[in-house]
């Protein structure tokens, strides 16, 4: 009786040991998690401050220019002086609109998770209308499938991924003459439900798929479309508090198609 014994023995103290283990590795991912938040709030936080010193004292340098006399605001040296506080002003608007991104981001990661039984359909109804300023005037195609799933979900929160997916939609497709924007159910493995959100809009190059939601990556200039590349960002944050995926596919002047899988 010794010998089984003594075996069951091992095997409970190494369970124990695997127990400890996982909790010590639980742990130091709650704390990489916690340390990633708290540089995101101070970093939002704390760069305010100089950012409104740049854009007040930006402001104060023109009306001083706007002051001087007709002949001298009309030199070359002037006018060059100008025209550096345009940039300027340009970059610390960027600037802003990032950390309100990182704002963003550190709300959605620290906000208490409500979960409760979403129907999508609604959700996305809620979304267009948000987004109502952005399709003004465009005559955009919608198809939304009559079967898609109820989630379990913070309203909220997935209110924020919603409003984000089909603006980036509304967004890519402007160049389009005749855009459309199909949201539908999909496939998904057993204890989960998925859907997609596709368009038909510029696309991108699938190769840079991988940076596609990471902060501050876009995968377009400036100049052709507005943004700093926060939303995607914001999704995957979203996604990744109810244990979600989502990913993306496109084509270079073939539209983009992104699928979320829930858990059900």
């Amino acid at each position: 009786m010794n010998a089984p014994d003594a075996s069951a023995g091992d095997e409970l103290q190494q369970l124990q040991g695997l127990r400890a283990e996982l909790a010590r590795s639980q742990q130091q991912v709650a704390d990489m998690a916690a340390a990633q938040e708290e540089f995101l709030r101070a970093v939002s936080h704390d760069l305010r401050a100089p950012l409104r010193h740049v854009t007040s004292y930006g402001t104060l340098v023109r009306e001083v220019l706007g002051d001087l006399p007709p002949e001298v605001l009309r030199g070359a040296e002037v006018q060059e002086a100008l025209g550096f506080l345009a940039p300027m002003d340009q970059s610390a608007r960027r600037m802003g609109l990032m950390i309100d991104g990182l704002q963003t981001l550190v709300r959605a990661s620290r906000a208490p998770l409500r979960l409760q039984p979403v129907p999508l359909g609604g959700a996305i109804a809620q979304a267009r209308a948000a987004l109502a300023a952005a399709e003004a005037g465009r005559g955009v195609e919608w198809r939304i499938a009559s079967d898609l799933p109820t989630l379990q979900a913070d309203p909220t929160l997935l209110q924020e991924l919603l409003v984000q997916l089909l603006g980036n939609a509304l967004k890519f497709t402007r160049p389009v003459a005749h855009a459309c924007i199909t949201v539908s159910a999909d496939a998904a493995p057993a204890g989960q439900v998925a859907f997609t959100v596709q368009d038909n809009g510029v696309g991108f190059d699938p190769a840079r798929a991988g940076s596609l939601f990471g902060v501050f990556q876009r995968l377009h200039r400036e100049t052709e479309f507005d943004g700093v590349g926060a939303g995607l960002a914001l999704c995957r944050a979203v996604a990744q508090r109810h244990g979600a995926q989502i990913s993306a596919t496109a084509v270079p002047g073939g539209g983009c198609t992104v699928r979320v899988c829930w858990p059900a």
